[in-house]
């Protein structure tokens, strides 16, 4: 019996209806990345395992999909090791190379080893797929693209609010109604100093960054099963929620981290930002929220995550400043900030709240009827000078019955329909139909290019 086709969970197919409107959210955000003046580049789909372990994040590195060996990869491996049960320690023997997790890491390997090439500040925009072996659920694939914006070899604060800027106008053409989260691990690090476990720093910011997911409760189960004292789970609540607006906020911080040095130095940076957009017109709400944590090991500064109230669903895009990424291949003390747009949530969304436009649900503008091969010349030299204008169309390839072509032409929205028969080509001109309004027209071809065009 014949298995039944299928594609691994977490991976999906796109009908041709589904691609025009991804290109639709992908073409929407390319332009923006483009206006600002970032410049697009392309990594390989694979990496060295040495190039990704070790920048997310123990669970990070977990979900690395890892490649195994070409050949014989079990060469030189014992049948004692094959049986032992840390499958984890042989994977990185019969395993050189993994799918990319996200697109910074990959960035950051790429400027190294490019840095003689580019001029800096680098400003580098790059859409392309990756992959993490994790549970597939709503809003959470095995494989999805990513959008990312970065600029690298520049300290400023000007980069945040460029990125902020750049989520506010994608997210404005794209008619998605979000609020952008902020915060600084400078912040986080600040405060695990003042509450006494700077050396868990990283576990705190692990458990917090759940804390919209599990709630405080289970973050504060979490966090003492990780050897965090009591005392101090006690001391970290209130500040993690401080009420008030941003402003507010940021007056609390200043006192509560008034003793610590790199604490007292996120909420200058964080002073700064929002200091920067009081003076600007941004259309969504930018917010600091001190729970956010984003659990990626490199981020150093400011961290972002962005959300919608419009569907259930978690952040659509997030990012952050990391301070030496390079550093880990060989170039210490380049900083960098980028933020990472997730194009198929930002889909799910637009799916959800029928936000696509109507037009992207066909790629084709116009459609000849075939009435045989003498028509079928004749509207072949008509379609070259309709496509010189830019506008889409094609000739249905088979002379069927009418009927059978009009039902072809509703069932892709393609808006209108040419008729071009033996009478038509007697008295030059064309039957115009228009799909939608049931309207029809006889037209000569210069006049049907201006109201097929909208011109």
């Amino acid at each position: 019996m014949t298995e039944k086709p299928s594609i691994p969970k977490g991976t999906r197919d796109f009908t041709p209806v589904e691609v025009v409107r991804r290109d639709f959210i992908l073409d929407t955000i390319r332009k923006v990345f483009t206006r600002y003046g970032y410049l697009p580049i392309e990594t390989p789909a694979m990496e060295n395992l040495s190039t990704l372990l070790g920048k997310y994040g123990e669970e990070g590195d977990r979900l690395i999909y890892k490649i195994l060996n070409s050949g014989d990869f079990l060469s030189g491996i014992s049948r004692d090791e094959l049986t032992h049960d840390s499958a984890a320690k042989l994977s990185f023997r019969v395993c050189e190379k993994g799918l990319r997790y996200d697109l910074t890491v990959p960035f950051a390997r790429f400027v190294v080893q490019h840095r003689n090439e580019l001029v800096f500040p680098f400003k580098r925009y790059q859409i392309q797929p990756v992959w993490r072996a994790d549970r597939p659920q709503k809003g959470r694939y095995r494989e999805f693209y990513q959008c990312d914006v970065d600029v690298i070899g520049s300290g400023s604060l000007l980069n945040e609010i460029e990125l902020i800027q750049i989520t506010d106008e994608i997210f404005r053409d794209l008619a998605i109604k979000i609020v952008m989260k902020i915060n600084n691990r400078k912040i986080l690090n600040g405060i695990a100093e003042t509450i006494g476990e700077s050396q868990r720093m990283m576990e705190i910011t692990i458990a917090i960054d759940k804390m919209d997911k599990i709630g405080p409760d289970l973050v504060n189960r979490e966090l003492a099963g990780k050897g965090v004292s009591k005392s101090a789970i006690d001391k970290l609540q209130p500040i993690l929620f401080l009420e008030g607006d941003s402003e507010h906020k940021i007056s609390e911080l200043q006192k509560i981290l008034s003793q610590s040095k790199i604490g007292t130095k996120g909420v200058e940076e964080i002073y700064g930002i929002f200091n920067y957009l009081n003076t600007l017109s941004t259309h969504s709400p930018v917010e600091l929220d001190l729970t956010l944590a984003r659990g990626l090991d490199y981020y150093t500064g400011a961290i972002i995550e962005v959300l919608t109230a419009q569907v259930e669903m978690g952040s659509i895009a997030g990012g952050g400043r990391y301070d030496d990424l390079t550093g880990i291949f060989g170039l210490p003390g380049v900083s960098g900030v980028g933020i990472s747009f997730g194009a198929d949530r930002i889909y799910d969304v637009l799916s959800q709240t029928n936000g696509f436009p109507d037009d992207s649900e066909s790629s084709m503008t116009l459609m000849f009827a075939n009435f045989g091969e003498k028509e079928e010349k004749h509207c072949l030299t008509l379609l070259e000078k309709i496509r010189k204008k830019g506008i889409r169309a094609e000739l249905f390839p088979d002379p069927v019955k009418l009927k059978k072509q009009l039902a072809y032409a509703n069932a892709r929205n393609i808006h209108y329909v040419a008729l071009a028969g033996e009478s038509e080509i007697t008295g030059n001109y064309i039957t115009l139909k228009d799909m939608v309004s049931g309207e029809q027209w006889q037209v000569k071809l210069d006049e049907l290019i201006r109201k097929v065009s909208g011109a």
